[in-house]
């Protein structure tokens, strides 16, 4: 695989420290559970491998309410969505213990926390969908589209606020309690039915999973406008005259993500074939890949200290949707979004895994085995830097250069 990172960039990636400040309402409570949770683990379970089965549960369960509902319209039986609440309580609770199983192997390496903000991005778009397919949000495609986009949005902006201030912030009401409310909403389906949420409140005439969405959201903005918001447009970033961590403008990261959603309202509005409306958890796939990786450059770009490459080949992905509609729709739409989904997916696989795979060689470690990280610990300097380093993180740099020149 080609390379993804520059040396520059893999040197500031090896002495990123990670930043985190705030606790939400629950965190508190469910800390005691993950406490008890990580120390029933066996030491040689790796923490990204931990990471990684709690998003392929997540997955998984979500499909299953998709493929019941791929219109969010159907009824989904009750087993499913039990079984879609207990799959997110699995990865909200692996999500959780992995920093702890790090620490506890003394594992805890820089490409730990970016996996694990690389899953969280994609287990987002699952979440949310399988949230609308449970709420039967389908037959409001307008507020599936809303609920949909401005979840991944917010996730967005959490990461966007870190690379302008360089600490990750937690709210009071954050993804813990955000996560419990979906549990919540997947195991009132299954004890009530899905007809529950269609009960239409009096005096002012929405019904029940329309306030849902509207609390949901609410929520998340107020909070997001006072941790997030107001970091970027108001306080300024920690670089240079206020500047992003990596010096950069705090502005620009709203180029890609907008750029994304700019393309997914403009394809759905412009399609003869109603091809949202028809086929609403595969468009919020597609589109869900496309948000993922443009987050997952932004964490990258964070924890580099490095500009953001607004630039990036996924965007060929709706480019077909696009192309496909301004010749008249000269393929099935349906098909083409399917192909859209398909290289989406695989150009997020393909980014991820060079990006993991550049790292391990770098650092000397293993994805998916616990191994310690031979980290630099010489303040960042210029791209090479080996003359302030020790040896044995010299060592790792020769090694890697050695494997650069076989391939």
């Amino acid at each position: 695989m080609a390379d993804v990172l520059s040396p520059g960039q893999l040197k500031r990636l090896a002495v990123h420290k990670y930043s985190v400040q705030g606790t939400s309402v629950f965190e508190p409570l469910m800390q005691r559970f993950w406490r008890w949770l990580v120390e029933q683990l066996p030491l040689w379970w790796a923490p990204n491998a931990i990471t990684l089965a709690g998003l392929f549960v997540n997955v998984v369960t979500s499909l299953i309410v998709v493929y019941y509902a791929p219109d969010g319209k159907q009824d989904v039986p009750a087993w499913a969505s039990m079984l879609t609440a207990l799959g997110l309580f699995t990865y909200q609770a692996l999500d959780a213990v992995d920093g702890k199983q790090a620490r506890r192997t003394n594992s805890s390496s820089p490409l730990g926390e970016l996996f694990d903000h690389g899953c969280d991005a994609l287990s987002t778009v699952f979440v949310t969908l399988a949230m609308c397919s449970s709420l039967q949000l389908g037959y409001h495609p307008e507020w599936m589209f809303f609920e949909c986009f401005a979840g991944t949005a917010l996730f967005y902006l959490s990461h966007w606020q870190t690379y302008v201030s360089g600490t990750l912030k937690f709210g009071y009401v954050d993804v813990t309690e955000a996560q419990l409310v979906v549990m919540s909403i997947h195991i009132l389906s299954a004890v009530f039915g899905q007809g529950f949420w269609a009960f239409q409140l009096p005096i002012i005439g929405l019904e029940l999973k329309q306030i849902t969405v509207l609390c949901s959201v609410g929520f998340s903005l107020l909070f997001s406008i006072r941790n997030n918001t107001a970091v970027i447009f108001l306080e300024g970033g920690v670089g240079k005259n206020g500047s992003t961590i990596a010096g950069t403008s705090v502005l620009f990261p709203i180029v890609p993500i907008t750029t994304v959603y700019a393309l997914a309202v403009m394809i759905a509005m412009k399609s003869t074939t109603s091809l949202f409306q028809s086929h609403p958890c595969l468009y919020v796939i597609s589109f869900g890949m496309l948000t993922a990786k443009v987050t997952n450059k932004l964490v990258v770009a964070h924890m580099t200290k490095s500009s953001i490459d607004f630039l990036d080949t996924i965007f060929l992905g709706p480019g077909m949707l696009f192309l496909n509609q301004y010749f008249n729709e000269i393929l099935n739409e349906y098909i083409v979004l399917w192909m859209c989904t398909f290289y989406c997916t695989v150009d997020l696989m393909r980014y991820s895994m060079s990006v993991c795979i550049q790292i391990c060689e770098y650092l000397n470690i293993y994805c998916f085995k616990v191994s310690t990280p031979r980290m630099p610990t010489s303040d960042e300097d210029s791209a090479d830097g080996s003359s302030r380093d020790s040896p044995s993180v010299r060592q790792t740099r020769s090694m890697h250069r050695q494997r650069q020149k076989q391939k």
